[in-house]
């Protein structure tokens, strides 16, 4: 008894496909996606960083007009400077005047010498720069390579002793470093070395590169424990890890299994820590150039404050604040970058 089917429905009454889910923009960039909202909420920091460091200066104390004359202050000269710095005004105009100002490259000039506050600024900027970047550098290669081979030696002899001597140092505050190398290398023991590193007029960090390797050093024993540690911890985790062992029973070799697989993924939670050390350098300076007599922003911003330079006070703190804003975005897509599971669409 032969058995009767439907009949199969026309195609018109067949469900049409729906559209494909739309993708949003953020989960096929998530890189671009980052660095927007990064830069978005930076430009908010910098924003309330400027009226901090504007409000923070107008809250020193004496006057800025009678500091810059001095004993030749008289009250006719005094009323002329407050009304050519805009002093006689309110805070909010005067805020405006001096934001308005930086935005439009109109930076003013200094309270102590008179002279354009960019030229004073600009050759301390590129000689600390030079200073934060190089010591950064050493201090981030030197830290994550006897990390590593710190976790390969694990529990030897190596790996004890260079714990023991990292966990001493980041005890050590930046001066005792700096004032411990200088009586090593240029005062008592040796005279390897300049004790101080003052810059001649008119030259940079270039010119004179052997001022630059006690304050270089100091900077680079300060930072290079921390990333030494985390390194070591992180590298000791991949170690550790399932997808090693079940590297080495496939007989993958020893060094592959370190370059390809361990080092990368211990990679990516030390670059936090190098950023972070970054951002100290660009705080540390300050202490380590005047130890060191070192030309540079640190410098500046200490003279600065004791001359009562508003100008260059506030150009010097937004400067900071705007590289600390910076080695966040970089550090944040760095990190993004060696974490394949973080970027990946899903």
């Amino acid at each position: 008894m032969a058995v009767a089917t439907a009949p199969p429905p026309p195609v018109d009454s067949m469900p049409a496909a729906g559209p494909a889910p739309v993708v949003p923009w953020r989960a096929d960039h998530p890189i671009l996606d980052l660095v927007v909202r990064r830069a978005l909420i930076g430009l908010v920091t910098l924003a309330a960083v400027s009226i901090i460091v504007f409000l923070a200066t107008q809250t020193l104390p004496g006057n800025a007009a009678y500091s810059v004359l001095g004993r030749t202050a008289t009250p006719a000269r005094l009323h002329a400077l407050e009304s050519q710095l805009h002093l006689n005004r309110g805070v909010f105009d005067q805020y405006w005047i001096w934001l308005s100002g930086l935005l439009g490259g109109r930076l003013g000039n200094s309270l102590a010498n008179g002279q354009p506050v960019w030229g004073q600024v600009e050759p301390r900027l590129v000689d600390s720069a030079g200073l934060v970047f190089i010591a950064g550098a050493i201090g981030t290669i030197l830290g994550m390579a006897l990390g590593a081979l710190a976790a390969l030696r694990k529990d030897g002899w190596f790996d004890h002793i260079a714990s023991a001597v990292a966990l001493a140092i980041t005890s050590l505050p930046e001066f005792v470093v700096g004032i411990a190398l200088i009586l090593l290398f240029s005062t008592t023991v040796t005279h390897l070395l300049p004790a101080v590193s003052l810059l001649p007029p008119g030259t940079y960090f270039w010119n004179q590169p052997k001022l630059l390797v006690l304050p270089i050093a100091t900077l680079v024993l300060v930072i290079a424990p921390y990333i030494f540690r985390m390194m070591r911890a992180a590298m000791v985790e991949a170690l550790e890890s399932d997808y090693v062992e079940m590297a080495r029973l496939k007989g993958i070799p020893s060094w592959k299994i370190v370059v390809k697989h361990a080092l990368p993924n211990a990679i990516a939670p030390t670059i936090q820590v190098v950023g972070l050390s970054f951002l100290y350098l660009a705080g540390g300076i300050v202490i380590v150039e005047n130890v060191f007599a070192y030309p540079g922003i640190g410098q500046g911003l200490y003279y600065a404050v004791q001359n009562r330079d508003i100008p260059q006070i506030q150009l010097i703190v937004v400067i900071l604040a705007a590289f600390y804003v910076f080695m966040n975005i970089v550090t944040d897509v760095i990190a993004l970058l060696a974490s394949p599971r973080r970027r990946i669409a899903r």
